[in-house]
């Protein structure tokens, strides 16, 4: 696709190329993540990261990076680059010409008479990475020399020179193995000519300094391994692969299966297709276990509030799988008995499993059968907002949930400077109430319906549902002021105008009455709607901030009061197609089309998890992000039916 392809002065220009990064991921949960010049400037950043079971399943990079240079006629030209402080050493990027993402990333290089290029794969079902080294043309024959830069340590963490560093290698098949520490799975480095051959000569890079580590005020600098060298001959039209994996390669079927992968991918035509491309990399099917990652690269995977909220959008709306949908939900429902049935940090979390079930339901599932089969769930995550049950939320007697624990933010706002909240949101929150309303509606229903009218589970809750539904407008809203509060603490109404109060006009049973609904759509057009997302706070807040960049303090005070969230289109969208019909079509399209031209900017082909709240909007966050990209297709999902219509 043309928006995912580089010409040469943007390639060799550092300050533009460096803040576009290639990221892979696949089914076993492995991730390679580095910049389109292949320099790491993230801690994440590396060539194959991993889960490590011995470790409780998170993620360690092993193999950080892999220098490249050709030898011909006595000289050598390193195609690597690495940042030492303020120096870039070697600068393998100034013979960059081309850069390519479709199907996998490749980058063409161009030494004199010589063409060459490296196409980057990660195994769609290994924790493998396979690289593809091509001679295209040239005078003659040359030699390719491969270092490996080796890591070993934790996705979040740095690595240091060391004495208990086993640099030891173990012979395998065309190649050697290495395993630094105990507990890490051995990383198997092969190549595919029977020519290579390799030098032990192990040496510590000291000072390997990451960019945008440096930029945050983080611990920036790192030492890695290099434990030697691969030398391979290569003449013009031939190829060589090298596979880096935690198991050992049949070296003969290298190149082979590098080629089928390739074959086997899906051809990219339209912004839909990357789309689902990108759904597909965020779940994870790890030992049988399918799971929803957050983000790439460093968020987590099988989070609660993330799974419920992407899991329509990044099953049913991506390739309109049900069964997809039903294996997510109920290995999330194994995962996660205590934040659904005792405790959690993030109230409104469990509450999103009614929304998950009434998308499902919209989309085509048998009521009936999906009230059997998850109804008890539903139940249970009411009955454990019964007083006494969950010390962070309690019951009150308006029907209402109030949400206090001090000095702990109890909301998806959940960003803290000092070790204090930076939005804490103490008392009613407004979507939460929202969706707890919605929750209480729709199981006393499905109840009746499909189980008992004088069930002892509709006898208890009917009253409830009929307090909060009575309760919620008079609470919430602000007629002086035309939009729902966010919060009511002791001290009265929050008026922060936030993208909150959006949840109590799209779900399904809405506790507000539509001049309310209108009233609070008019506002957050005027003041949240922006082309890369809605934001987080309004620009006329004094604690807004614009601009998501400066210290860890200077972003997490952006993070919530200000940033847009691509994510939050979906229910502002979903909200306009309910009052507008087809009418709001091209409006929608127009709401997304900016995020779509970003995909040559952050993550290449991927959607970010935020942008700045003040234009030009630049991308931030995890550059793959499962809500924005679940929320895009959700969107898509609605413009052609409404389009139908």
């Amino acid at each position: 696709m043309a928006f995912l392809k580089f010409n040469k002065s943007e390639l060799v220009n550092l300050s533009y190329s460096l803040r576009r990064e290639i990221i892979s991921a696949n089914k076993t949960g492995a991730v390679c993540n580095t910049s389109i010049v292949t320099c790491n400037t993230r801690r994440y950043h590396g060539l194959l990261s991993v889960p490590v079971d011995a470790f409780g399943g998170e993620k360690h990079l092993l193999l950080s990076s892999v220098d490249e240079t050709l030898i011909a006629g006595g000289k050598q030209f390193n195609l690597g680059i690495h940042c030492y402080g303020d120096l870039y050493e070697p600068r393998g990027h100034k013979y960059i010409v081309d850069f390519g993402a479709d199907p996998v990333p490749e980058i063409v290089y161009k030494v004199g008479e010589y063409v060459f290029a490296k196409s980057i794969l990660l195994t769609p079902d290994k924790d493998r990475v396979v690289i593809k080294y091509e001679l295209r043309q040239g005078p003659g024959k040359l030699d390719l020399q491969l270092k490996p830069f080796l890591a070993f340590r934790h996705l979040h963490a740095l690595t240091h020179k060391n004495a208990t560093a086993c640099t030891d290698s173990k012979e395998v098949r065309g190649g050697v193995a290495f395993k630094l520490y105990e507990g890490f799975p051995e990383l198997n480095l092969q190549l595919s000519s029977a020519k290579a051959e390799y030098t032990h000569k192990p040496l510590w890079y000291e000072g390997i300094t990451y960019s945008d580590e440096y930029r945050r005020g983080f611990d920036c600098r790192e030492d890695l391994l290099v434990p030697g060298w691969f030398i391979v001959p290569l003449a013009p039209g031939e190829s060589v692969y090298l596979s880096a994996g935690v198991e050992e390669a049949a070296p003969r079927n290298i190149r082979r299966n590098f080629e089928d992968a390739v074959a086997a991918m899906p051809g990219i035509e339209s912004y839909h297709h990357q789309l689902v491309h990108q759904a597909d990399l965020l779940k994870r099917t790890r030992g049988g276990h399918s799971q929803i990652t957050a983000g790439f690269s460093w968020l987590y995977t099988g989070l609660l509030r993330e799974t419920l909220e992407a899991l329509p959008g990044l099953t049913l709306y991506a390739n309109g799988s049900m069964e997809e949908f039903e294996e997510i939900l109920d290995n999330l429902i194994a995962d996660n008995q205590e934040r659904l049935f005792r405790r959690t940090t993030q109230v409104e979390a469990p509450l999103r499993f009614a929304t998950a079930l009434q998308e499902y339901i919209d989309f085509g599932a048998k009521a009936r059968k999906v009230w059997s089969k998850y109804g008890e769930t539903v139940k249970g995550i009411i009955e454990s907002y019964s007083p006494g049950i969950r010390k962070e939320v309690s019951l009150q007697p308006n029907g209402l949930l109030w949400a206090q624990m001090d000095g702990v933010a109890l909301s998806w706002m959940n960003a803290y400077t000092g070790g204090r909240p930076v939005t804490e949101r103490a008392g009613y929150q407004v979507e939460t109430n929202a969706l707890w309303y919605n929750m209480l509606c729709f199981a006393i229903e499905m109840e009746m319906k499909y189980k008992s009218a004088r069930s002892p589970f509709v006898e208890k809750w009917s009253h409830i549902r009929d307090a909060a539904g009575a309760s919620f407008q008079p609470m919430f809203w602000m007629p002086e002021r035309g939009y729902l509060a966010d919060y009511i603490d002791n001290y009265g109404q929050n008026t922060d105008v936030r993208p909150n109060q959006l949840y109590a006009i799209w779900v399904q049973y809405q506790p507000v009455d539509d001049e309310v609904a209108a009233s609070v759509m008019k506002v957050v057009k005027s003041e949240l709607e922006t082309r890369r997302g809605i934001r987080t706070l309004s620009p006329r807040d004094n604690k807004y901030k614009g601009v998501y960049e400066g210290s860890q303090t200077d972003r997490d005070l952006a993070y919530h009061q200000g940033c847009t969230r691509p994510s939050l289109l979906y229910p502002y969208i979903s909200i306009w197609f309910h009052m507008m019909g087809s009418a709001f079509v091209k409006r929608a399209e127009w709401l997304c089309e900016g995020l779509y031209e970003d995909l040559n900017m952050h993550g290449i082909g991927a959607f970010s998890e935020l942008y700045d709240g003040d234009p030009p909007h630049e991308p931030h966050g995890a550059i793959s992000s499962a809500l924005s990209t679940a929320a895009l297709l959700s969107i898509d999902y609605l413009i052609e039916k409404f389009r139908e219509d």
